[in-house]
């Protein structure tokens, strides 16, 4: 079968180290690369020539940056754009800079070097986002820093590919650099004024055929055609996947093209990863294990405290760089990449190439130990030195006591602020985004700026006195993260959390929150009886069926809380009576009658709230209020009550345009 049965013992062996990977909690590269390792030459040899298995591979490295380029957005970036735009290009440049001189001490020639500092300044956005969910810490401060960094580190990866295979002879290269980057250019360019305009007109008639199959088709010829047309043009085939994503991602089909090229990404993703594992050989690690154990050291102890400094000159305190230092400082999947490109075009010796696999694989391995000393690390550094005080702004000089925390001062937030305000009701804020932690304190809120899933931000809060958390994060993770903290350092505190679906509220009724609130649900409710009310169904029953969905969405809250369950019937009662407004047109016989004279009440049941004259509106009239032609009676009561009204007040013969319900 060559190379078919080649690919078939790969996927099979790759499934098995996958499985292990998991089961060790270690991310699913690590699963491939060692499967690559017991197929491949050094293992045990069932994959002698590897040179298919490579060729395939680039089309793994291909779709891996298409579908990083339909991922990129420079809104996952707003939130941390300081330190991501121009913090990470500096990290980049020190740890490069960091590496060549390690490079230079070992004995290596400054090109070897050079290569060495760009294969470590990647981190591993795979690994890390692994590790983050593993420990509950995705939606933290930190966490959103290292995201934005990795954002950047990845797209960092594409430019490396152009200037650094140039760099292999000085004097030939310069020129040849020049005309990379005037070529790159060009291609951005067309691509930005053409593909921009082109690609999403033929998506949308590829779309309009309604074939899944066909689209997906389509997403995959436009990514490797325009990587390939790229690669005869002179530059990268990956960078013009790279491209072709970034231009499809800004279409209206940028989020399914990225959900359909998944799975392909990670099946030829496999293949790379797998044929990166068939050049690792365990003779070399066992030869050169001081020089790899070195570099262990070196890359850990030097990119981690790069890392760590970057987020304290852009404004980060408290465990921000103590957690980005010990969870990126591993050597990246993309490194493997850019490791391969200088490999194909002979810019590196096979040796420095499998030194740097050898160290990512280790580092790889440590991160998620390493990570989980940032808790008792951070801990430690309370106990031995004074933490950075916390940015408080309107707080009583009395301190908090009896008050509600929110966390989060967005829109939610801010309407809690404004009613617990008007009630007179003790309340604080916690936000990390500096807009709106200035919106609070011109409306002169309490607030504190920081991350409410920290320890130090919450205790600022007075947690002990508090009365109830309010959490109103949209995100999950974020309000895991903060149930968490909450739960061990005040188990006994009410907490009242948003969620975004059923299956989130039950994983937060699991932690120990008190009640969810799910916006999306309450806005269905509305909607459904907005649209019952104009479909003519009784109101009654459409109270009935809402209370109903409501009630059983909520049980567990009212079986807890008798008093909620009071007022939400109070917040239901008004739903049971229609307000009705009708035109009383010249034949109506009510005109020139008032109210006692007519007995409205006691001939329909229904009562008039209301009389529009002249744009003038005279709320409950008194009942000798005579009524006048043209004049609009607003009368609520049940359907059957305002039916005998409308009966009433207007003839048969003139029904039709004289009734406007009043739903809102």
């Amino acid at each position: 079968m060559g190379v078919a049965a080649d690919i078939v013992m790969i996927i099979v062996v790759a499934l098995l180290g996958g499985l292990m990977a998991q089961r060790c909690k270690q991310p699913l590269v690590l699963g491939y690369i060692l499967a690559g390792v017991a197929l491949g030459p050094h293992g045990g040899g069932a994959i002698s020539d590897i040179h298919e298995i490579e060729l395939l591979a680039e089309i793994g490295v291909a779709l891996l940056l298409f579908a990083l380029g339909l991922e990129f957005s420079f809104k996952d970036l707003r939130p941390v754009r300081g330190i991501a735009l121009v913090g990470t290009p500096i990290q980049i440049l020190l740890t490069i800079a960091y590496g060549y001189a390690l490079g230079r001490g070992l004995g290596w020639e400054w090109r070897s070097a050079l290569w060495l500092g760009a294969l470590i300044s990647i981190s591993s956005t795979m690994v890390v986002l692994k590790t983050l969910m593993s420990q509950g810490r995705l939606g933290t401060l930190s966490s959103r820093v290292m995201i934005g960094m990795l954002i950047v580190q990845d797209l960092a990866v594409v430019p490396l590919m152009i200037i650094l295979p140039q760099l292999h002879d000085p004097q030939a290269s310069l020129p040849l650099l020049g005309l990379a980057v005037l070529k790159a250019t060009l291609f951005l360019g067309l691509m930005i004024m053409g593909g921009t305009r082109l690609l999403p007109r033929v998506m949308v008639h590829i779309a309009s055929w309604n074939s899944r199959e066909l689209f997906l088709l389509a997403i995959t010829a436009i990514g490797l055609g325009i990587g390939y047309a790229t690669y005869l043009f002179g530059l990268s085939f990956a960078f013009g996947a790279f491209v072709a994503g970034m231009v499809l991602s800004e279409s209206d089909y940028g989020h399914q093209a990225l959900s359909d090229i998944i799975p392909l990404r990670d099946l030829f993703g496999l293949l790379f990863f797998a044929s990166v594992g068939m050049l690792f050989d365990p003779t070399f690690l066992v030869a050169h294990l001081k020089t790899v154990l070195l570099l262990v050291l070196a890359i850990t102890g030097g990119k981690g405290l790069i890392l760590a400094a970057l987020p304290r000159l852009f404004g980060y305190r408290n465990v921000v760089p103590l957690a980005v230092g010990l969870s990126l400082f591993q050597v990246g999947e993309f490194s493997f990449v850019l490791a391969r490109v200088g490999l194909n075009a002979e810019a590196i010796r096979p040796e420095l190439y499998t030194l740097v696999l050898t160290t990512a694989i280790v580092t790889i391995m440590l991160t998620p130990m390493v990570s989980s000393l940032t808790s008792p690390l951070y801990a430690l550094r309370r106990r031995w030195f004074q933490y950075e005080p916390l940015q408080t702004v309107n707080l009583p000089h009395t301190g908090l006591r009896d008050h509600v925390v929110v966390a989060g001062g967005g829109r939610v937030g801010q309407c809690v602020a404004q009613v617990l305000q008007r009630l007179g009701l003790g309340f604080v804020l916690i936000e990390l985004d500096p807009r709106r932690v200035k919106q609070a304190k011109a409306a002169g809120w309490p607030i504190i700026f920081g991350d409410a899933s920290q320890v130090i931000v919450l205790e600022a809060a007075d947690l002990a006195q508090a009365r109830l958390l309010l959490i109103t994060a949209p995100a999950i993770v974020t309000t895991q993260a903060i149930v968490d903290q909450v739960r061990q350092l005040h188990p006994t505190l009410n907490i009242v959390a948003r969620a975004e679906g059923i299956e989130h509220m039950h994983t937060l009724y699991d932690r120990g929150v008190y009640e969810v609130v799910q916006p999306e649900f309450e806005a269905g409710l509305e909607m459904t009886r907005q649209a019952l009310v104009h479909l003519h169904i009784p109101a009654t029953e459409i109270q009935r069926f809402t209370n109903t969905m409501h009630d059983e969405l909520y049980a567990p809250l009212y079986q807890a809380d008798n008093a909620y369950r009071v007022i939400a019937q109070l917040h239901h009662a008004p739903r049971l009576l229609d307000l009705t407004w009708v035109a009383l047109p010249p034949e109506s016989p009510l005109i020139g009658r008032t109210i006692r004279e007519i007995g409205i009440r006691r001939q329909t049941g229904a009562t008039v709230v209301g009389v529009m004259r002249d744009g003038t509106l005279h709320p409950n009239p008194e009942i000798d209020y005579r009524f006048e032609c043209g004049d609009l009676v607003a009368v609520i009561g049940q359907p059957t009550q305002l039916a005998t009204f409308q009966a009433l007040a207007v003839p048969p013969d003139t029904e039709g345009s004289s009734t406007i319900p009043a739903t809102g």
